[in-house]
């Protein structure tokens, strides 16, 4: 019986198992993987399969104590962000989402929602220099469209309520499709 050769990809291997299982790298490691795979641009759905929002009232607080009701995003473009901090694949997005917010503050609503603690929010947006609103649900949402099971899950959603983009899982916000998209909702 031949004894197996201690080969370069072998032990990479188990550093690469070693390093996931330490909780203090599992996370950075994680964000690295899905930041790969945030490259790619989210695809925008067939007119066919669009899903449309019929009910905008749902209240929202802010991560300052400021109410929000979702009927001010009606008859607007608006991108809606499920996200959590503790998240990687929505912390390998953010990046993108906060440049895209950048661009069109001013000319579309976004609406970043997580159910975690205002000042936990805060601490993460501060740290990481993103000025987008944050958002906790003061209510269940009355669409089932944002009974959302997994994260970080976006919505891009037209003037008249279709949604055009459904992604869940990390994705590049910024990319030339979206903003394509979003330049022919605003016409």
């Amino acid at each position: 019986m031949k004894k197996p050769k201690l080969t370069f990809k072998y032990i990479l291997f188990a550093v690469m198992l070693l390093l996931l299982i330490i909780p203090q790298t599992r996370q950075i490691i994680q964000i690295q993987l899905h930041k790969g795979l945030a490259l790619f641009s989210p695809s925008v759905e067939s007119e066919s399969n669009r899903k449309i929002i019929t009910n905008y009232n749902w209240n929202l607080i802010d991560i300052n104590g400021n109410k929000y009701n979702f009927r001010q995003a009606e008859n607007k473009v608006v991108l809606v962000s499920f996200w959590a901090t503790w998240c990687p694949p929505c912390i390998a997005e953010l990046p993108s989402l906060q440049k895209l917010y950048e661009d069109y503050k001013d000319k579309i609503e976004f609406v970043f929602i997580s159910n975690e603690k205002p000042e936990k929010l805060y601490q993460f947006s501060v740290h990481n220099g993103y000025t987008f609103t944050i958002y906790n649900p003061s209510e269940a949402s009355p669409n089932k469209l944002f009974d959302v099971n997994s994260i970080p899950r976006n919505f891009l959603i037209d003037k008249t309520g279709q949604v055009v983009i459904d992604k869940s899982g990390a994705a590049n916000w910024n990319s030339e499709t979206v903003r394509n998209t979003i330049d022919k909702l605003l016409l």
